[in-house]
């Protein structure tokens, strides 16, 4: 919470270590919006697919 207003932010682990930062926004609901859910699998597959990439260049 900050200022009164509360916030609900997507995440993961990489490999145990490392938390990414997938979307955040305002929760002005209980329920979380769909539109946002979908931009956080979406933001999260092009994130695995940059990492998939970065390890066939090595």
């Amino acid at each position: 919470m900050y200022n009164g207003n509360i916030y609900r932010v997507f995440f993961c682990f990489d490999e145990d270590k490392i938390v990414v930062l997938f979307n955040g926004f305002q929760k002005k609901t209980q329920k979380t919006p769909q539109n946002e859910i979908d931009k956080a699998l979406r933001i999260k597959k092009e994130y695995d697919g940059t990492k998939q990439t970065d390890k066939e260049l090595q």
